[in-house]
């Protein structure tokens, strides 16, 4: 009887395991993430170079190159050295500062309302700078500090009405009907004091109050920069800290993350950068609370705070050239571009809120 072959089983492909899943799940959101960071470094260089360069008074590249060497230029190197490139450097390191802000306080709230325009961050700043004005009596530099303590004093007040007394942590709801009452109050202290100004006190406080660029020199350049080269890397570190707490508190602690302290220390930071910010500038509405969703939204899905910090100073920049681009009788500060484009984007995210809710 002859014997009968068996021909080898076709091989099976060896079907990758949940590790190796993982690790190409992680690999495709690091290039994504990685590609839309590059975009927007792009994007905010491009910003840059139209804001400078173009406008009503147009420079040329090699112009500009010869200036930043030192060559005098009649006309030219005043314009540029003290009128357009410190609002430019000035818009993207106030909108960096504003970008990251937002993007740790929806980590740490996880609302998509959650920012320094709405919490009363910003409003507590415009109360303070009013005030320094209305009471005081200060002008120029001195109106950012007041500015800049007004900022910390309602941060102050939000954190004390939402910590819970027994485990001294703070409350995500009512940190946010906190910041909301706290905004009002700011609100009506301004407009109660800018009654108290005179015609031209009052245009200048209701110029700031709106989010300028107008007042841009290299000292506040150079307080707001020596702030973020401190605050925005710890912010990066703080931020991805806390990316173990998003898959709750028990899971995070079996993970060795701490969310209470990093959170407390999110919130810190992103007051901070917040109320420099607008101590430099005035509010800049909504550009805290749009760079995360647009951020998020750039790299699918995933928030990475220097795509916010891109995105924060892009949208400055940008809306300082349309507002200084317009003609001279219709100018419009940089915070009421910001404010036009944010409300709709606003109502966007309350539209998307609610759906969420009713699926």
């Amino acid at each position: 009887m002859t014997g009968t072959v068996l021909a080898p089983a076709p091989a099976v492909p060896e079907q990758p395991g949940a590790a190796g899943l993982v690790r190409g799940v992680r690999r495709d959101r690091t290039r994504r993430t990685r590609r839309a960071i590059a975009l927007l470094a792009l994007a905010l260089l491009a910003a840059l170079a139209v804001r400078v360069l173009l406008g009503r008074y147009t420079v040329t590249a090699p112009d500009f190159v010869a200036i930043l060497a030192g060559e005098q230029i009649p006309g030219a190197s005043f314009i540029v050295l003290q009128e357009k490139l410190p609002r430019a450097v000035l818009g993207a390191l106030a909108g960096t500062a504003l970008g990251c802000a937002g993007a740790l306080f929806r980590r740490v709230l996880r609302n998509p309302l959650a920012s320094p325009d709405i919490l009363g961050i910003t409003y507590g700043a415009a109360a303070g700078a009013v005030a320094g004005t209305a009471l005081w009596g200060l002008r120029g530099t001195a109106v950012s500090w007041t500015a800049l303590a007004g900022a910390l004093l309602a941060a102050v007040l939000i954190a004390g009405a939402s910590v819970r007394l027994r485990t001294g942590g703070i409350v995500g709801e009512r940190f946010l009907l906190a910041g909301i009452g706290v905004a009002a109050l700011a609100q009506a202290l301004t407009a109660a004091l800018l009654v108290r100004l005179s015609l031209n006190s009052a245009q200048d406080a209701a110029l700031w109050t709106a989010g300028s660029l107008n007042a841009a020199t290299w000292d506040r350049i150079t307080v707001l920069a020596a702030c973020l080269v401190l605050a925005v890397p710890a912010a990066v570190a703080v931020h991805r800290a806390l990316e173990p707490a998003e898959l709750g508190p028990e899971l995070a602690a079996g993970l060795g993350a701490r969310p209470a302290r990093s959170r407390a220390l999110a919130l810190g930071l992103g007051v901070l950068l917040a109320a420099v910010a607008t101590a430099a500038t005035g509010p800049l509405a909504f550009v805290a609370l749009m760079s995360t969703p647009v951020a998020t939204a750039l790299t699918r899905g995933r928030t990475s705070i220097v795509a916010c910090a891109l995105v924060g100073a892009v949208v400055v920049v940008v809306a300082d050239s349309i507002g200084a681009g317009l003609p001279a009788q219709v100018q419009l500060p940089a915070g009421v571009v910001t404010g036009a484009v944010g409300a709709p984007v606003m109502l966007w995210l309350l539209v998307r809120q609610r759906r969420g809710a009713l699926a």
